[in-house]
This record gives structure tokens, sequence and C-alpha cells, in this order.
């Protein structure tokens, strides 16, 4: 995957778009955070990853254990041989013994895989991949092994590092990074790259540039935006159909509802408003239930109190003759002088003016109070009773009730509302209220009072409503009727007819209760089942507007960086086009990516033939296909931050023309510049444009022999090219002798500088450095001498204390070897050729057994 991590990518992306507001960054990076977390993390593990050696035994077409020796650092390895000399044996053991799988035996039948076994060594299958990786403990072994019998699934895998002891190990824990970056690439997968299944290369690649994280995300926001707009569509969904129920019904509560609904954007509070009371009190409309609470006081209360005043009426009669009216009023008179001279003192009469109020007045006006007072008794207690008697039966009426009211509308008061019912009333038929306040009637027309029936109340009910109303307002009136003798009998009859108009009303309004109730209840749970999930709805639509909001910048965003991260990829892979394709007219233009994950998905390829756009793929050779394979492949298996340094690849050369084998050796060198790059083909033209070209590589020769013994020689690395060529230079006679000497010195040196330069890297890397460093460390290497250092002394050493370290851990004939060497290729020596090719073939033979100690350290 790319180096940046894609969180960090994002984030920046974010904050330097402005269009992009803190909630829809929020989002996404939330999103991110959890496809992070979820994320099997594939860059654990070794990294520098070198091959040094692959050992087979008894698999495939080995039979006794042979072994392939490669050089663990950067460089070309071509193992060539014939068809069925077991070199591919080699390719397929590594992939398996480090992937637990191959890629050539997918699709092939039962058969074909059962004959894994060798024929000549049945029992006993094992295979070793030997590594080189950074870091402390750099040798690595991987391992796979059969019991007799076994089939290829019951393998056993180890690993052992150094000296340590093998430990059993799960070849799936590094299969994900295997799978991602790919070493390996057989004959039969270079086909199945360009006219494969599309989206096979589209998730490799996807996944290669860690877009897998953004594509997580994306679907993350992308189920979340469909779950909430579900709602959205379910919630209205569910308020038609309710709606439709609700118009339906013969109901002010339900056309109250309907209403509601009928708005765009349905108040909620208000339509929770309307179906409170019927939550909170299953007994029906508040407004009639307030008529069935409505009461008068009892038959013998008022009975009693018509009595008592009859009773004190008729006391008051006896004893309220003129004479006893006048005493009183006397006496009355006498009683306020009395108090008015015991306030005043002494004083002449207020009344006449003659007289004073002394002390014989005031003892003569109290004896005659004393005596008026117990003559006019039984008087003042008669009356004192006949008015409590009156104030009783007055208490008993009471104003006409607001329950009893009609609707009061603006312009249009009646009487009842002008008597002083200005409180909250009923609700016509339903007992709700508007969010303001204000009641409703049955049509949804406001009022400040009145019955509970208008509108959608009957006929019936509405009719004895108006005459309990006006019973009710003559029971009122009683409250401030004069006395007269018909008044005990008025109060007696018009309490008996109300009390008979208020039972019927009781009965017929109960009665409607009970039909409401029957039509209003069931769509009460129904209301509430919309309601419930609809303010979920109101709640999530400000998520719902940053989810969609966060959808498409990340879709924008995607394709951004899905570009500049392809770009790089592109670049490589048209330059390796470029240099394989040759004398082919196809042209390879801009590679993309189409589609998403959980998608239809592919690589879009831009090619032209003759530079004219079309479907080259229809008219490319096979050859022009395998090349285009390894095209995709090359960029893929050599992203920099891939933890594999090596590349194997199984005859890539078949149906390839000349000029494209040519363009394949030096793709290959180039690749080996940085990778380590082994090759397998049956096809020596690889070889020999390898050779032609002067392209560093070394050629690994395998043979068959009977019984499947497999053997692997050296034909073609760089030090041996060099000593072969410095023989072929002595037995050419057409050279002159100082001319050929000095050829057959270069190359010699040339010998011992290529085995330098193998024995530093291979030393420098086992010192855990990474490998940029020792790539670095090699170039600064200019000379033999300065190699020469650099391998057996170390990095800090001196190029002038290589004289003196070569004569005390080898002797001075290495001196001697070494001065010639390098001497020889520019002034005549005193050595013979032959002697020369000898001692530096001696040198190198040293040079490689040694273990310079000081590079260790």
């Amino acid at each position: 995957m790319c180096s940046d991590r894609i969180a960090e990518v994002v984030a920046r992306e974010l904050a330097a778009d402005p269009a992009v507001d803190a909630q829809v960054a929020d989002c996404v990076m939330a999103a991110l955070a959890e496809a992070d977390d979820d994320r099997a993390e594939p860059d654990a593990g070794d990294t520098g990853v070198f091959l040094r050696a692959i050992s087979v035994h008894g698999f495939r077409g080995i039979g006794p254990t042979a072994t392939l020796r490669l050089d663990p650092g950067p460089g070309l390895t071509l193992v060539v041989g014939r068809n069925g000399s077991g070199k591919s044996s080699f390719a397929e053991a590594a992939e398996f013994a480090l992937t637990g799988g191959n890629r050539r035996w997918d699709g092939r039948s039962t058969a074909w895989r059962e004959g894994w076994r060798n024929l000549h060594e049945p029992d006993l299958a094992r295979i070793e991949v030997d590594l080189l990786t950074a870091g402390a403990d750099t040798e690595l072994t991987v391992a796979a092994h059969w019991a007799p019998g076994g089939d290829l699934a019951d393998a056993q895998w180890t690993e052992r590092r150094g000296a340590a002891p093998s430990t059993p190990v799960d070849p799936r824990s590094s299969r994900q990074r295997l799978d991602l970056y790919r070493p390996f690439l057989s004959y039969s997968e270079l086909g199945a790259l360009v006219d494969g299944k599309p989206s096979d290369l589209f998730d490799a690649l996807h996944r290669l540039l860690g877009l897998d994280e953004l594509a997580a995300a994306a679907e993350r926001i992308r189920l979340r935006k469909l779950e909430l707009e579900r709602a959205v569509k379910d919630s209205r969904q569910s308020r038609t159909d309710l709606l439709a129920e609700l118009v339906e019904v013969d109901d002010d509560r339900a056309r109250r509802v309907a209403e509601l609904l009928r708005a765009p954007e349905p108040d909620l509070d208000a339509v929770a408003a309307a179906v409170a009371g019927s939550v909170l009190d299953v007994d029906g409309p508040e407004g009639l239930r307030a008529i069935l609470r409505l009461a008068l006081p009892g038959a013998a209360e008022v009975e009693a109190a018509v009595d008592r005043l009859a009773d004190a009426t008729a006391e008051l009669s006896r004893h309220a003759t003129a004479d006893a009216e006048s005493d009183l009023r006397v006496l009355e008179l006498l009683t306020r002088a009395r108090e008015h001279a015991a306030l005043a003192g002494a004083c002449p009469c207020p009344v006449c003016g003659r007289g004073d109020l002394d002390e014989a007045w005031l003892a003569a006006a109290d004896a005659e109070i004393a005596e008026r007072g117990a003559h006019l008794a039984a008087f003042r207690a008669a009356r004192a009773e006949f008015e409590s008697a009156l104030a009783a039966v007055r208490a008993l009426s009471s104003r006409v009730p607001a329950e009893l009211m009609p609707p009061v509308h603006e312009g249009n008061e009646e009487a009842g509302g002008r008597q002083g019912s200005t409180g909250s009333s009923p609700v016509s038929g339903g007992g709700q209220a508007t969010t303001d306040g204000s009641p409703v009637t049955g049509g949804g027309q406001a009022s400040t009072g009145g019955s509970p029936v208008t509108g959608g109340g009957t006929s019936v009910l509405s009719a004895r409503l108006a005459s309990v109303r006006r019973c009710w307002a003559a029971w009122a009136a009683l409250r401030e009727a004069d006395f007269d003798e018909g008044m005990p009998k008025r109060i007696r009859v018009t309490h008996a007819e109300l009390t008979a108009e208020l039972a019927a009303l009781h009965r017929e309004t109960g009665a409607e209760l009970e039909r409401l109730d029957s039509v209003w209840s069931p769509l009460v749970p129904r209301i509430l089942d919309w309601l419930r999930p609809a303010r979920t709805v109101s709640a999530d639509a400000g998520e719902l507007r940053v989810v969609k909001k966060a959808a498409d910048w990340l879709k924008s965003a995607t394709a951004t960086i899905r570009g500049e991260r392809m770009r790089p990829l592109e670049s490589t892979a048209r330059w390796v086009w470029s240099t394989l394709r040759q004398q082919s007219n196809v042209e390879l233009g801009a590679i993309r990516l189409q589609g998403s994950a959980g998608t239809a998905r592919r690589v879009l390829l831009d090619v032209t033939v003759d530079e004219v756009d079309g479907a080259a793929l229809g008219v490319m050779s096979q050859g022009e296909l395998h090349a285009l394979g390894l095209s995709l492949f090359l960029p893929r298996a050599t992203m920099a931050h891939s933890p594999f340094r090596f590349v194997m690849i199984d005859d890539p050369v078949q149906a390839m023309d000349p000029a494209k084998v040519d363009g394949l050796a030096r793709v290959l060198a180039e690749v080996a510049i940085t990778r380590q790059v082994v090759v397998f083909t049956h096809d020596e033209r690889l070889a020999e444009a390898v050779r032609r070209m002067q392209l560093d590589a070394t050629v690994l020769e395998v043979q068959r022999r009977e019984r499947s013994v497999v053997e692997v020689r050296v034909t073609g690395d760089p030090v041996r090219r060099y000593l072969d060529d410095a023989r072929s230079l002595l037995r050419t006679p057409q050279l002159p002798p100082a001319i050929a000497d000095e050829l057959v010195a270069t190359c010699c040196r040339s010998a011992i500088e290529a085995a330098g330069l193998a024995k530093a890297r291979h030393e420098l890397l086992a010192t855990g450095l990474d490998h940029a460093e020792v790539e670095r460390r090699v170039r600064k290497a200019h000379t033999t001498r300065a190699m020469l250092t650099l391998a057996i002394m170390g990095t800090g050493a001196r190029v002038d204390d290589l004289n003196k370290h070569l004569s005390a851990v080898g002797g001075r004939w290495l001196v001697g070897v070494l001065r010639d060497a390098t001497a020889g290729a520019h002034v005549p020596i005193d050595r013979p050729m032959r002697e020369l090719i000898s001692d530096t073939e001696r040198f190198i033979a040293w040079l490689r057994a040694h273990e310079p100690a000081a590079v260790r350290s």
C-alpha cells in the first residue's frame, strides 16, 4: 500500500476544501476510522525479504534433495533448463511454501493436482525456502513438509530464524501480504492479468493503492444514507396509509390529526398533543367526559333547605307585627345613641338638640334598652334564621357551567359567554387543543368556550344540551331572585326539571362517548406507531443532509486520490510496455480503475493500434498479451514499500518474438537494479539476449538426471563470464600479445570487482541495513579496491589499509593478485596471463569463503 495513510491524505483534502463544513468532515473521518479498525493489517511482518535458497525433496519433478542457491540481493538471475528439467518445480515449491497455494494449479483438475508427489521419492516430501530479511534476525527459513501418504492439503509449515529451533506457522499469516504485492508470476497468470476476470486485477490494484479503506468508508456512508432514506420513505408511506384511514372516520380527533398530517412537514408535537388526551384518559374525549362530571345538589339536600326556609318564614311571620317592627327600629336607634354617648361623653342629643346625654340619661337608656331587647329577642332570632335559610337556598344554585355553553366565535358571543364563561372550554367532540392552546371545534375552528358536541355531535345530544342549558340558567337565576312566598316551590320545580334533564344528558353523552371511542381508540396506537419513527426521522434529518454531502464529497475525493496513486503505477507500466513492445504497433495509454468495490469494476486500458483507438486486446498477439500482462505485473510487484525485494517469474518468454525478448531483457535488468529478479525459462533466447547486450545476470542451469535427480550449476554469473572471456582472449591468436594481456587483466579485474560487489551487498544486508542504504554505500565505492575494502573490511574502513588487512587475514599473495589485476589493465605486469587468471579464480574463491568479522561487527 502507499506510504501515506489514507486517513491522513483525506484529512489534508478535507482541510484544503473550504466548501466542506465540520460536520461533513467529521462524518468522513469517522467512517474512515471504522474502516481502519476493521482492516486487517497487512504491514506487520518481515520486510526487505530476499531469497537465499530453495531446497526441494520429493515434490513435483524433483526427487532427491536439490537446492537452488540465489544471491540474496538486487540482481538478475536466469534459471534455464529444458522442459521437464525441474526448474519450474523450484518456482512452484517456493510459491507453495510461502503462500500455501499455487496460482498455476488453480482451475486444474483434481487428477492434475494429485500428481504433486515425485514418483521416485514418494515417501518424503519437503520444501525449504531460505530468506534474508531486514532487521536483527536476518536469516529466516520457511519449510513445508508432508507425512508419508499425506495429501497436498495436509502440509505442515514451520519457521526457523537463525539458529533458533523451528516453530509451527500458518502460511495464511503472510498470505495477505503476498496476495497484495504478489512477487510470483507464472506463465498461466500472464494472460489472465489482461483477459481474465475483470474484477480480479481491479481488486488487486485497488487494495495495493490503499483504496480499500476509502471504499469501505464510502460503503459505510452509503449504507447509512440508504438506512436514513429508507426511514424517510417508510415514514412517508406510513403517513399516507394512516391519512387514508383517518379521513374515513367520523370523529373530530381523526379529522384534526388528518389535517395535521396533510402538511408537507407535519407538526409532530401538535400530532402528539392531539392524541395525548386519549393516551392518558382512555374514557373518551375530555369535553364529553367533562359533561359526565357535572353534578347538582341532591334532592334531599334541596328539600331540606327549602323546608328550613319555609319554617323560618313562618316563624318570622308570627313575630313580625307592626309594633314589633316599630319597637325594633326604636331599639336600634336608642342602641346607637347609647354607643355614641359612651364614646363622646356628655353631649346634647344629636337628634333633637335638646337635653343632654349625661349620666342620668345613660342610666335611663340602659334600662330602656334592656326592657325593649327582652321584648324583641324572639323576633330578631326569627329574622336571623330566615336570612340564613334564604342564603342556604340561594347557595344551592350555580352559574351555567362552561361545559354547557355554546362555542363563542369572534363577533358572535352569546349570553352564556357574557356571563363570565371565559375559561378553557372543552373541544367539540375531541377535547383537544391546538399547539397555541386555543380550543378546536369539529371543523377545526378555534373557540374560547363551548359545548363538546358542536359540529360532530348528534342532533339529539345538541337539543338535550340546549334544554339543560335553559334549565340550568333558570336554576342559576334563583341566586339573585327576590324572596316571595312562591320561591320554595319554584326551587323544588326548577331543581327537579334540571335533575331530570341532566340525567338524560349524562345518558346520551355516555352513549356518544362509546360511539366515538369505538372508532377513535383503534386509531391511537396506529398514530403512535407512526409518530415514534417519524420523530426519529425528524431528529435524523440533519444527519441525512450531512451524510449525503459526505457521500458526494468522498466520491469525488476517491476519484482524485485514485488518480494520484494510480499515476506512478501507470507510468511504470507504460515504460515497461514501451520497452517490451519493440516493433509492436500497439500503444498503451492511460490505465484507469473503473467502478468501485461491491459494483461492476474493471481496469480500463487505453490502447491504440496504429494511432487509432480501438479494442486492441482483440487483435494483439499472444506475445503482446503476455508483454502487456508483464507491464501490469511488475509495477505492482515492485512497489517501493513492498516488503518483498524479490520477483519470481516463470516462463515469460513463450510466444514473444526476438525483438520483445530483447526488450524483456532490458526491463528485467532495469528492475534488477533494486530488486532480486529470478526468471525461470526453457527458452535460451533470454540468456542469449542478456549475454549479447552485456547485461549483468547470473545464469543457473537446471538438469534432470535419471530417477528425478536434479542438478543446478552456474553457467553465466558475471564472475564466471569475465574469467571465461579472459581465457577466450588468450586463445585468440589474432590479438597482439600486449593488447591481449591488457584485455585479460581487465577481465580479471572486472571478475574481482563483480565478486566484491556481490560480497559487499551480502555482508551489508546481513548487518540489517536497509537496501537503499546498501545501494548508496555500494555506489560510493568507485574503484575495485574501494569495493573490496567495503566487502572485506566494512563501512568506515580506509582503502589504504586494504593491503595490510589482506596480508593479515589471507596472505601476501592476495595483495599481489589484486595489484597485478588492477595494474595490468593499464601497464605490462611481470606475471603470465594464465597464471593471473588462475590466481584471480583463487582470489575470488577465497573472497566468497571469507567471513569478514569487521563487517558483521
